[in-house]
Order: C-alpha cells, then sequence, then structure tokens
C-alpha cells in the first residue's frame, strides 16, 4: 500500500526515442539506462545484446523493429521509455507510438546531419504536438561539426532548436528569450528567465533543447537525464478513467496485450472498461520483463489482457476518438501461398497480425481468391515472412509490388442520387469539390434545416465518412475531396435510415461521373549525392523518371568534390533507383527518399488501360439512382438522373459559401453538424466477440463434416438426407391420401420454385431468419467493419439483406443478441421491408430462432442462416432448411448480380 501511494505522488512521464536509421536511437537508449542505474552493464547494438532489441530478428538486422518501452525510476519521477523504429518501412510502428508521448528524444547522427527521414519525424512530431529535446550523437567521430550541425538544425527543423549543454550564461537567456515573445518580456524585466517559463515554453514547442554527445561513450548522457528532470513535467490530467491504446501484441504464451497509456483516472485490475470486456491483468513491461500491478494511474504506460476487441489508435474511456495514421503503405503486395494452403482459412491467421500491425492493410480479393498485403518496403516484406513461418509454420512468398493509386476531381459538381424502391424515399444533392492536397475527405453543410431536418443531414455526413468511396476511373480510393451538403428530400412515412445511405453513395458516384478524375500516384521527396562528374547521367536519370528537380548543389566533401540534387518523384520510378545510383558512382552516390504524399498520375492511360475499370459493371458501388412509377421502382442510368430528380439543382459554377447562402439552403447558424452515431453498448458485445471467435476458429469445410457426425449419431441419417426431407415436405407431390396442411395434393399446384399454391390460399409464404452476428462475423468485409464500429457493420448487413429481400419478395427476419443488457424488453423494427428482432434480456438468437422456427415451421417454408452447428442441428430436427454464412453470401451476389444484368439487357432492348 505504501508504495502505491508513493507511486501516487510521483510524476508520471512518457519519454520516446525516434531517429533515422543508424543514428544511434538504441545505443542512447542503453546509455540511459545503464547512467540512470536501470541495467548493471551496457549492451550494443553489434553485440546482439541490447537491453530493449529482445526479438530474434532485431538481434540479427541490428535494427528495431517493435516499439519497446523500458522504466527509468527517479526520485521525484517515472520515465516510461519507449524505444521506435528508426527505419522507414517500420514507420507505421514509431507513429503509433507518436500518440501516446508526453516528449519526444530526436537523436540525430553528427556525422549525417538531418536526413530526409529526420525532416519526416519533425513534421510528424509538429503534428501530434509533441514537445522535443534533441540528441546529436556521435560527436566523438571525425566529420562531426558542432557549429554546422546547429546551423542545420535551425536552417531546416526550427529558430527554437537551442543548445542546453552549453553554460546559462547572458548569451544562453538571449537566445532562450528570442523563442517567444513572453519570454523576451521576462527576460527584459529580471534578466533571467525562470524554469517554469522555459518548461511551458518547451511544452509549447517554441523551444527544443539540444544536447551533444556520444551515447557510445556516455558523453553527454548525464546531462540529457538531468535536462528530463529538470523541464520535463507532468500533464494535467483528469479524475475520469481515459486510455489511449497505440499498440497491440503477444506474449510468449500466446496471450494477447493491449498496450495503452492511461490519459486520465485509474485503472484496476477486473474493472470493465465497457459493458463487454474487462482487464484481467496489468503489466509494466521493462524489457522482457514486467511487474503485475493492482492499479495503474494517469500517464503511466501499460499492458493489459483480458481486452479482445482493441485496436491501435483507439481511445477508451473520456478518449472517445480513434487517432487516424499520417503515414500509410504506398506499395501493395500479393502474397504466395504453397498450393495446399487455403488462401481463404489463411486469412484468419493474416488477421491476428493485422491486429498488431494494422497498417497492413491485408485485403481478400474475392475475384481472385487472393490475400494482399500493403507494405512500405523490402525489409517489412522479409520481417513479415519470417514472422508468418515462425508463428504459422508457413513458408510464404510476394509478387511484384503495385502502387496503391488514389482518385480525385479537377471541377467542382454537383452529384445527385435518389432512391425510391417502393415504400422508400430518399434524395440528396452533394457538391463535390476539389479539396487541399492531402485533406483526405471533409464534409460541410450549406443546407438549411428548413428545407432537410438536422437528423437527416447528420445522417448523410455518417454514410460519407464511415466508408471510403471508390473512384470511376481504377476504382482506387477517393482522396481530397471537399463534399458539401446542398439539399435533399426525404418522405414523412416511407423514409428509412438506410435510404439516404443509397442515395448518399449513388449522389458521390454520379457526380464523380459528370465531372474529370484525376488519378493520382504517391510521390518520393528525395536528396540525391553524386560526385560532380555524374551530375550529368543523375539529371538525365531524373528527367527519364519523371522527377521534378531543383539545381543541384556543390560542394566539397574533403576527398572530393560533390553534387547535392534535391526535388520530387513518383515512387513507381523512383524505388528502385538507389541500386542504380550505388552502380554507376561505385558506392560513392547516394540516395534519401522520403514520402512526399500524392500527386498527378505520370502514367495515366498505362495505368487505366492495366486495370480495365468499369465503374458500370461495379453493382457493389452503382452510379445510378433508382426512381418509382406505377407501384414499382426502376433503375435510372446515371445520365439522366437530371429528367427525373424531384429537387432543381443548386450548384451553378461558385463553391463559395456566400454563393451558395444566396440559394436559400445555408443553415440559419451557418454550422456543419458533426454526426455522432449511437455507440455499441450493452453486453451484447460479449455475444458478438464469442462469435467472432467461433467463426475464426472453424471453416465451413470443417464445420460440415463436425454437422456430419452430429446427424448421424443424433438421427442416425446424414445431413443432405434430412435437408431433402425437408424439401420434399414443400417442393414435391404427395402421394394420394397425405394431405399438405390439410390440403390433398391433387388440388395442390406449384410455383416455378417448387412452392405449393393451396387453393384460395396463393402460394406458401417463404420466411428467411438470419443469425445477424453469427453472419457480421463470418464475412470478412463486415468483420472487418465491426472491430472499428459494431453499429456500422449492423447496418450494413440490413441494407444488404434489404436489397437482396426486394429481389426474393420472402419475410425476412434479422435476429441479433441482446440478452445480457440489464432491463432489456426486446425490440422488433420494421427496417425497408424485413424484420429486426433485438432479443430480450436473457433470451439469445439461439433460443429466439428455435422457438420462432417451432411456431411456423408447419405453415410455412422456413429456412435459417447460421454457421452455428447446434441452431442448424435443431432447426433440421424441427423441419426447417439451413443456410450456412458463406451459402447466404454466395447468393446474395448471385441473385444482385442476375438483377443487375437483366436491368442491363433492359438496357441494350
Amino acid at each position: 500500500m505504501e508504495t502505491i501511494e508513493k507511486n501516487r505522488q510521483k510524476q508520471n512521464i512518457c519519454i520516446g526515442l525516434v531517429a533515422h536509421v543508424d543514428a544511434g536511437k538504441t545505443t542512447l537508449s542503453e546509455a540511459l539506462l545503464y547512467q540512470s542505474g536501470q541495467i548493471r552493464s551496457l549492451g550494443r547494438v553489434d553485440h546482439q545484446d541490447a537491453y530493449l532489441d529482445t526479438d530474434a530478428q532485431e538481434r540479427e538486422r541490428g535494427i528495431t523493429i517493435f516499439s519497446k518501452q523500458a522504466v527509468i525510476s527517479m526520485e521525484d519521477m517515472d520515465i516510461t521509455l519507449l524505444d521506435t523504429p528508426g527505419h522507414v518501412d517500420f514507420s507505421a510502428e514509431m507513429e503509433r507510438t507518436l500518440q501516446v508521448l508526453d516528449y519526444a528524444v530526436l537523436v540525430i547522427s553528427g556525422t549525417d546531419g538531418v536526413q530526409g527521414h529526420t525532416r519526416t519525424l519533425w513534421r510528424l512530431l509538429r503534428h501530434y504536438q509533441v514537445p522535443v529535446f534533441l540528441f546529436i550523437n556521435k560527436m566523438d567521430l571525425p566529420g562531426a561539426d558542432r557549429r554546422k550541425i546547429d546551423e542545420q538544425l535551425k536552417k531546416e527543423l526550427s529558430d527554437g532548436c537551442i543548445d542546453f549543454s552549453a553554460e546559462k550564461d547572458c548569451n544562453f537567456y538571449e537566445m532562450v528569450a528570442m523563442c517567444q515573445e513572453q519570454l523576451l518580456t521576462e527576460y527584459m524585466d529580471t534578466d533571467c528567465i525562470s524554469t517554469e517559463s522555459i518548461q511551458r515554453a518547451i511544452v509549447e514547442r517554441c523551444i527544443f533543447p539540444c544536447f551533444y554527445g556520444s551515447a557510445l561513450k556516455l558523453e553527454g548522457i548525464a546531462e540529457l537525464l538531468d535536462a528530463l528532470a529538470l523541464y520535463a513535467k507532468m500533464p494535467e490530467y483528469g479524475s475520469e478513467f481515459a486510455a489511449r491504446v497505440f499498440k497491440i501484441g503477444r506474449d510468449d504464451r500466446g496471450t494477447r496485450l493491449t498496450y495503452l497509456k492511461l490519459t486520465g483516472g485509474r485503472l484496476r485490475c477486473r474493472e470493465r472498461i465497457n459493458e463487454t470486456e474487462k482487464v484481467d491483468q496489468i503489466r509494466r513491461y521493462s524489457g522482457t520483463k514486467y511487474e503485475n500491478l493492482e492499479e495503474a494511474s494517469a500517464g503511466q504506460v501499460v499492458a493489459v489482457t483480458g481486452l479482445s476487441s482493441t485496436v491501435p489508435g483507439q481511445g477508451l474511456g473520456r478518449e472517445d476518438k480513434l487517432c487516424v495514421p499520417v503515414l500509410e503503405p504506398v506499395l501493395t503486395y500479393q502474397m504466395l501461398l504453397p498450393a495446399e494452403v487455403n488462401p481463404a482459412e489463411f486469412m484468419k491467421q493474416m488477421r491476428l497480425l493485422e491486429e498488431e500491425d494494422p497498417e497492413l492493410g491485408v485485403v481478400w480479393k474475392e475475384e481472385l481468391k487472393e490475400i494482399h498485403v500493403q507494405l512500405m518496403g523490402p525489409i517489412q516484406m522479409e520481417v513479415l515472412a519470417r514472422q508468418v513461418k515462425e508463428r504459422f509454420g508457413i513458408v510464404v512468398r510476394f509478387g511484384a509490388g503495385s502502387i496503391v493509386y488514389k482518385e480525385t476531381i479537377a471541377e467542382p459538381v454537383e452529384g445527385v442520387g435518389h432512391f425510391e424502391p417502393l415504400r422508400h424515399y430518399a434524395e440528396v444533392h452533394l457538391l463535390l469539390a476539389p479539396g487541399e492536397t492531402g485533406s483526405g475527405i471533409t464534409v460541410d453543410s450549406v443546407c438549411s434545416e428548413d428545407v432537410l431536418d438536422k437528423n437527416w443531414q447528420r445522417l448523410i455526413t455518417t454514410h460519407i465518412e464511415e466508408r471510403e468511396h471508390r473512384g470511376v476511373l481504377t476504382g482506387s480510393g477517393l482522396t481530397d475531396v471537399k463534399i458539401t451538403i446542398l439539399t435533399g428530400r426525404a418522405h414523412p412515412k416511407h423514409t428509412e435510415g438506410g435510404d439516404f445511405r443509397q442515395a448518399t453513395y449513388r449522389a458521390i458516384r454520379q457526380g464523380l461521373k459528370r465531372t474529370k478524375s484525376i488519378l493520382l500516384e504517391p510521390y518520393y521527396r528525395f536528396a540525391l549525392t553524386v560526385p560532380m562528374e555524374h551530375v550529368g547521367r543523375a539529371l538525365t536519370d531524373l528527367q527519364q523518371r519523371f522527377a521534378k528537380v531543383e539545381s543541384p548543389e556543390f560542394y566539397h566533401d574533403g576527398s572530393r568534390d560533390m553534387a547535392r540534387i534535391c526535388g520530387k518523384a513518383p515512387v513507381a520510378t523512383l524505388q528502385d533507383y538507389i541500386t542504380v545510383v550505388h552502380a554507376y558512382t561505385q558506392g560513392l552516390g547516394s540516395l534519401t527518399p522520403e514520402l512526399a504524399g500524392y500527386d498527378v498520375c505520370h502514367n495515366t492511360e498505362e495505368v487505366l488501360e492495366q486495370r480495365q475499370y468499369d465503374s458500370e459493371l461495379d453493382y457493389r458501388n452503382p452510379t445510378a439512382s433508382v426512381f418509382c412509377a406505377h407501384g414499382a421502382g426502376f433503375v435510372v442510368p446515371w445520365d439522366e438522373v437530371e429528367q427525373y430528380m424531384h429537387l432543381p439543382h443548386v450548384f451553378h459554377g461558385d463553391v463559395s459559401r456566400e454563393a451558395l447562402k444566396s440559394s436559400g439552403l445555408l443553415a440559419q447558424d451557418g454550422c456543419f453538424y458533426d454526426y455522432e452515431g449511437q455507440t455499441f453498448s450493452g453486453r451484447e458485445g460479449r455475444r458478438a466477440v464469442n462469435w467472432e471467435k467461433t467463426v475464426a476458429s472453424m471453416s465451413e469445410q470443417e464445420l460440415d463434416a463436425e454437422l456430419a457426425d452430429v446427424y448421424a449419431r443424433e438421427f442416425g441419417i446424414s445431413r443432405e438426407e434430412m435437408e431433402e426431407q425437408q424439401r420434399k415436405k414443400w417442393s414435391r407431390k404427395r402421394t394420394d391420401g397425405e394431405t399438405i396442411d390439410g390440403v390433398k395434393p391433387s388440388h395442390v399446384k406449384y410455383d416455378k420454385k417448387g412452392n405449393p399454391i393451396y387453393p384460395n390460399k396463393g402460394p406458401v409464404e417463404e420466411y428467411l431468419i438470419v443469425d445477424g452476428y453469427n453472419i457480421i462475423f463470418a464475412w470478412e468485409d463486415l468483420k472487418d467493419l465491426s472491430r472499428q464500429n459494431i453499429d456500422a457493420a449492423r447496418d450494413l448487413l440490413k441494407d444488404i439483406l434489404c436489397n437482396y429481400q426486394g429481389y426474393r419478395r420472402c419475410h425476412l427476419i434479422l435476429v441479433f443478441d441482446a440478452y445480457k443488457v440489464r432491463g432489456n424488453a426486446g425490440k422488433k423494427e420494421n427496417y425497408q421491408g424485413i424484420e429486426v428482432v433485438f432479443t430480450r434480456q436473457d433470451e439469445t438468437a439461439d433460443a429466439y430462432i428455435e422457438r420462432l422456427v417451432h411456431e411456423i415451421h408447419d405453415k410455412y417454408r422456413v429456412t435459417v442462416a447460421t454457421s452455428d452447428g447446434l441452431v442448424q442441428q435443431t432447426i433440421l430436427s424441427l423441419g426447417a432448411l439451413r443456410m450456412s454464412a458463406a451459402e447466404l453470401k454466395n447468393q446474395i451476389d448471385q441473385t444482385c448480380r442476375e438483377g443487375y444484368e437483366e436491368y442491363l439487357r433492359r438496357q441494350k432492348i
């Protein structure tokens, strides 16, 4: 108890070490731990015994691949030191760590100076508003010029880079005072600047203290530690629990670990963080060792067990927003598996790795039956292959990398989407305008609430933001577009939430078809250094690689005349150029590329020819709208929508808010309303998690084999025989003397599907009952979405089933578990023609489905869609048909495809 009280009085500060590769960052972490007495001997990267390089691949390669933590305990504070990867291929791992730092120590090599990746790190630190200390390492080596480095820091990073290792004299305080007007005023009044003022200026990123030394020789380490103790201060935290997840890992036993930093309140063992999950253990790691804590307080970085649905960047408690990374891979590779490995089954293993590194971007391409991953570079590819072999025993290779393209637009356009099948209605008008480079998709609204209710506008905003929209050139993700809600219309009786989803998606696609789209590709910002005699060759190569270059800078490096050429070039043309540079310069040249975002593709026509994407045949992303006439819906192609739309155009060439306001559609308060949808609450989440584990652990083939044994044991016949008996009950004529629902067979007729039609009764009604969470966690696309937002996954499943039900015309009942929600009386709602059921407290979806089948199976043709073996066994014994999750997906895809092909045939006629 005394230890807990002592820890509460201490400051908890999280400091990260960041650097470009080979700057000596891991050596610095060793020096800090040794100098502070945390370790007894210095490890070395080249000796493969560094304290924080715990992974075998890290020791072999001599680089940091995974972020690690160590604890430095001082008299008044505990510092959690986070060591991050320096290699550009593992930048995503590094960036995730930045989200939880109080301070960073940026390590720069005294012999190399500011590198391209250093500038990338500086921009990221500015983006996350992390205060920075700088340690200029390797000052003991020849070529390390302190004055030159100081000038470079001020020129390329900030004028606030001040040498704190110098004596604190008048000159020092004058330099500090020049960094901020408030500091200057204090210096003019007192001839000095207080420690508290310097602390504040560091936190506000006006001052960046610099220290020079050699980590290998422990030079400058004591000064750096003293400065951290003096100038670093713990942020103010609230009393309510809040935490930020920055990493997912597994220990030696395979236990899932959620690494997080507490940013408010406290966390205790066995405490629930939400309605569905609780913390089993709280571990505070230092290297490979850890101590179990009963309680963690604000500012501490810990790993907890017991959480199965957390993702990096996620906020818990008061930290309720997901942190979206800036860096992203620009190359995608096909994963080549051994012939005996089923790619669809192997996706489950890849999802485990994607949990730990979400930027892998694992994609299952259904049409090709292939797994594709997005990677930052060749080193990450080698590390991934090694991980797969060690963890799953499978040797994988990778195909040739391809560029991850994106699309934007060149001109503003008003897109119109209309969705009006029978008893549904929504129309949406959106202004699509080019956005700032790197802005992604931004949303605004100028629609008055008198025209369209605020709730509908919020819903439209949600549908714009909930997914990545595809462009019409190559089907690549849309970016750098500002979407403004202009106007819209709902029906007082027939409009459902899903109607606006369909109308919004179609409005975006229709707008993209009407305007000029631009294909974007990733670019490198590079610095090429070559001997003077190779400048001509370098400039010619860069021109052929579609680079935009600046005038070369010439200098003498002490042994020869050199030239430095800076510029920007496509990743596709520059990614393999380093080997060419090394060849023609005999190893004297160097190329330092850093990602510079997306720009116009240099070979658009060639890419379009390769991709062969037809936006009209992408039935998952339709460009057409649906209107209603004479009691039936009909499809209108994108280029004819203006002839049918119910609201006039709003946009007439001016995208300014003033011009749009003159249309009378600007909201009265001129505000844009952010939509915050309902969060997934209630203990039904536990049910969903269990379903995910069940489905993920068993393939369709394994499930069928297990069910065959169950049916043989329980009923004495095979599953196929039992299913055939159920079909015969409804699909074929019986012998004379038998009756079907009291009607003799001679009086029964049959429709094209084999359903009996009774005299004066019409066709037998067909019921399809769907186990909602089972389907969500069996379909990969819905499962991926559920990890981010379970509400969105539920809504998407409802929309898919609504569309399917529109073709099949059957009674469709979608059942979701809510059996652990206290006081829940259950709920039924009509959603666009399908019945959605949330079970009551203490009633599982299985129990509800079984009870319903028992009640209606004698009167109706009943099919239950689920991959739960026990449920399948029960419903077959009751006389219903079963359909697995995979079979349902195939039937939906086929039905929708046939419907779309019928539409195309009508258009040709």
